[in-house]
């Protein structure tokens, strides 16, 4: 997983405080440390209470995410460029489930020659599945549907003849 230093927005910094204070007033011992994860800047909690912060199927976790968000934009007047959170790991571990998804799939794509339609996911996931597999010469990816049945195809590439 590739994760380096953040370079800070004011924007980030609020939020990190937003979140430093929420924390605080949860009474939730942790320590918070800010890297990059897919590119984009992500605040890394580690906490023994990550149960209480992730939720059950991440529930909290995006809760807890889209509450400091807002809080952010309303301070910076709707200027506040994407973050990510993440509590002991947990999105780490389900980006790469998904980017393992994303593989197995493209390589049933590379063997069988055809299309493979992915289930209906988030904005978020399908951007995953297209940064994972945007370098493999073998396989396109797009999104198509609309709202919540949103989701990826992955297509072979074929060779051009000449």
């Amino acid at each position: 997983m590739n994760e380096t230093p953040l370079q800070q927005h004011p924007a980030h910094e609020e939020a990190r405080r937003v979140l430093e204070d929420i924390l605080r007033r949860m009474n939730i011992p942790a320590t918070i440390e800010q890297t990059e994860l897919l590119e984009t800047p992500c605040f890394f909690v580690r906490s023994p209470d990550s149960g209480m912060l992730i939720g059950e199927n991440g529930q909290h976790l995006h809760a807890l995410y889209t509450i400091i968000r807002r809080i952010t934009e309303r301070r910076h007047r709707d200027e506040c460029p994407p973050f990510l959170l993440d509590v002991n790991d947990y999105q780490k571990h389900r980006i790469e489930e998904i980017k393992e998804r994303a593989r197995m799939s493209a390589q049933r794509v590379r063997y069988f020659k055809k299309e493979v339609i992915m289930q209906p996911m988030s904005g978020y996931k399908r951007r995953i599945i297209h940064v994972t597999l945007a370098g493999d010469p073998d396989v396109a990816t797009e999104s198509i549907g609309e709202g919540e049945n949103r989701r990826v195809v992955i297509k072979p590439v074929m060779e051009r003849r000449t």
